[in-house]
C-alpha cells in the first residue's frame, strides 16, 4: 500500500504565480521513493517536531529523535511519559522535519502507528532497544548503548511503528 506525496510550490527561485500551493501530487510506494532531498532530511540527524494529541484534546508538539525502515516511521519513547499515552489514545501523528540551515526545506509526515513494541517484550523487545540505540548514534554521534537512561528508575522504551499515509514536500536545501 502505497501514500500521496504532495510536492508545494516553494520560494526558492523567488515569487511566482501560486506559490505556496501544491504543485504536484505522486504515489510513492515507499520513503526511498521519495526525492533524495527530502530523504536526506529523513536520514540526517534533523531533530522532527511531532504532533500528537495531548489529553486536553489540543495538539503537543515536542522535539523528537527520528527513525525509519524503507517504508515505515520508527518512533522510540520513554514508557513513563505523557506522550507515550497520549500516542495510544491517538495513534495518528504528524512529524514535521525542517532543515536546520534553510527552514523552506521541509517534510512533512502523516503517519499513523500500526504496531507497539515495549522494551521488555520477550519476542521483539530487541527492536526497541536497537532503535534508541541506532538514534543515540544518529543524533549524538555516540556509540551504543543509548547513554540518556534515567538512572533513578527502571526506564524501559517503547518503540512504535508506524505507517505512512501522507507526506508534503516543500523546498530545497
Amino acid at each position: 500500500m502505497g501514500f500521496m506525496v504532495a510536492k508545494i510550490l516553494d520560494v526558492a527561485d523567488g515569487v511566482q504565480k501560486d506559490q505556496f500551493t501544491v504543485a504536484s501530487r505522486t504515489e510513492a510506494m515507499s520513503l526511498d521513493d521519495l526525492d533524495p532531498i527530502y530523504q536526506q532530511l529523513l536520514d540526517e540527524p534533523v531533530t522532527a517536531v511531532l504532533a500528537v494529541t495531548g489529553g486536553d484534546d489540543r495538539a503537543n508538539l515536542t522535539p523528537v529523535w527520528f527513525g525509519r525502515s524503507s517504508d515505515k516511521v520508527l518512533l522510540n519513547f520513554a514508557e513513563h511519559r505523557k506522550k507515550t499515552g497520549w500516542i495510544r489514545n491517538n495513534p495518528e501523528l504528524t512529524i514535521l522535519l525542517m532543515n536546520p540551515t534553510n527552514p523552506y526545506h521541509w517534510i512533512s509526515l502523516h503517519v499513523t502507528v500500526e504496531k507497539e513494541v515495549r522494551e521488555d517484550d520477550p519476542a521483539e523487545g530487541h527492536l526497541a532497544t536497537e532503535t534508541i540505540d541506532a538514534a543515540w548514534t544518529k543524533y549524538a554521534g555516540a556509540e551504543p548503548p543509548y547513554g540518556l537512561r534515567d538512572p533513578s528508575m527502571d526506564e524501559r522504551r517503547v518503540l512504535f511503528i508506524c505507517r505512512v499515509d501522507r507526506v508534503a514536500t516543500f523546498g530545497r536545501p
